[in-house]
């Protein structure tokens, strides 16, 4: 974080998910905003074994004329905005004396939340048997999205078990979200 700025702390209930590490494959690049997410990632992995928390997903976006580099931690029962802070804080100081950010950004550290995208490895693996939300790139059958419970999944596609359809079968490159579905 640049001098003057402020990190915002937010706090809110979510889902549990073990962090993993960027893959690498010979010959790949990572793109600036990949190579910062990786960095962070670096960086709060001690901070966040060190509280009992688990690390769910870093990210670096610019919206508006606004870059934001967000943690999004968890543990069992929920992290409450002390967590929040007490990892912004650390975090913080560790992004000062790296200085490896280029632009001005502001940073955010908060719980997953409700209805979180599965991105990795184990959201999928703990998510089996849960319902979720699909919303494609490209309609299939006239539609874009769908609900149904995850029942199986691999590198390539996710199998959804739909009301009135049975399982159906997605490619995960065709999937634009795949998320918990939230029921209120």
């Amino acid at each position: 974080m640049k001098s003057g700025q402020t990190p915002t702390f937010l706090c809110g209930k979510g889902y549990f998910c073990q962090h993993a590490k960027m893959p690498q494959k010979e010959g790949d690049l990572m793109t600036k905003r990949e190579q910062y997410e990786h960095r962070t990632e670096e960086l709060l992995i001690p901070i966040i074994r060190q509280n009992g928390l688990e690390l769910v997903d870093v990210e670096y976006v610019k919206e508006g004329s606004n870059w934001y580099l967000r943690a999004y931690i968890d543990k069992e029962g929920g992290v409450s905005i002390d967590d929040c802070e007490l990892v912004s804080r650390a975090l913080s100081d560790l992004l000062d004396q790296e200085d490896f950010i280029s632009e001005a950004y502001i940073l955010e550290v908060s719980s997953p939340g409700l209805g979180r995208p599965l991105k990795k490895e184990k959201d999928f693996a703990r998510s089996i048997g849960k319902e979720v939300d699909v919303r494609l790139y490209r309609p299939v059958d006239g539609q874009k999205e769908f609900t149904g419970v995850l029942s199986g999944y691999d590198e390539e596609k996710v199998l959804l078990e739909i009301d009135g359809m049975g399982e159906r079968e997605f490619l995960r490159k065709d999937l634009a979200l795949i998320r918990l579905a939230v029921d209120f």
